[in-house]
């Protein structure tokens, strides 16, 4: 019988798990077990702290529901996120760039037309975003579905409000046979995660800043291309260089531009003043 030793543990520990039947899991398993005693070692965890990461799991856990995903924001405001998307998306450098999904995607946003407004009469400043979809080489994509979702001006999104039962500034718009979209919503606001629970207590013990520059989700597929998922930023807008998700990219700030009444980009026309944000995805072939 072997005995187990402050020593020997991982080893012993590595080894069980590379025992998994899927090769993968194997490698996935006895590396973490690797890497989480490594950690252990270097700052001498306690048993105190132990238990308090512990608990501190468990109420990340408990929190989360279809609704809230602490855990992908835990991930998010560690960096976790936007590693695992740089390395799994390494586009071509014209290609748009990805960020992070976010906990707040929802699936199942109704469709709307070219640009149709999934702001729905809530508050805020008109803002309407168009640009065209297309391959490296320039040419359209047609039938480019773009599943779009944002905060209200408070920084809420729909699964953040009590009692909302339909779909809440978030739609899918379908481009046209020449790649173009135009979608029509309101302005976004920067805005703070979620800070009442473990993620919020965890930041809130720290310089930390827990706010985010204001941006419109985008997820973009379209046959014979990879998946897109990113974001638009404004331009000058408040918490660019320090986004607590580490998701803003240069590429993709855009400049909101104010227009005054009158003909709109849909085709249609505006009563007083609105804003026009323009920008052209490009996607990688898959």
């Amino acid at each position: 019988m072997q005995l187990v030793t402050e020593d020997n543990i991982t080893e012993l520990a590595a080894r069980r798990w590379s025992s998994a039947h899927d090769p993968r899991t194997a490698e996935l398993m006895s590396a973490l077990v690797r890497h989480l005693h490594a950690f252990a070692r270097e700052v001498r965890l306690s048993e105190t702290e132990w238990m308090a990461a512990m608990r501190w799991l468990t109420e990340t856990g408990q929190i989360s529901d279809e609704k809230r995903e602490e855990f992908i924001l835990a991930s998010d405001v560690l960096g976790l996120s936007m590693l695992v998307v740089q390395m799994n998306h390494a586009f071509d450098a014209k290609a748009t760039p990805a960020t992070v999904l976010g906990p707040f995607h929802i699936d199942g946003s109704p469709e709307k037309e070219f640009g149709g407004d999934m702001s729905d009469g809530l508050p805020g400043a008109p803002l309407y975003v168009t640009g065209t979809v297309t391959g490296l080489d320039g040419s359209p994509v047609g039938g480019a579905v773009l599943d779009v979702w944002q905060a209200d001006e408070e920084g809420a999104y729909e699964s953040q409000i009590p009692g909302i039962d339909e779909a809440r500034l978030r739609a899918k718009y379908t481009t046209r046979v020449d790649g173009s979209y135009c979608l029509r919503t309101i302005a976004p606001k920067g805005y703070s995660i979620p800070m009442d629970g473990p993620v919020g207590e965890l930041i809130g013990g720290t310089d930390i800043s827990h706010y985010r520059p204001a941006h419109v989700h985008f997820l973009i597929n379209a046959a014979g291309y990879e998946p897109l998922i990113t974001h638009l930023f404004q331009e000058g807008a408040e918490y660019l260089d320090s986004d607590v998700v580490f998701g803003t990219k240069q590429e993709l700030v855009v400049t909101f531009e104010p227009r005054e009444a009158g003909p709109t980009p849909d085709g249609g026309h505006s009563d007083g003043p609105w804003i026009e944000a323009r920008y052209d995805f490009v996607l990688q072939p898959a």
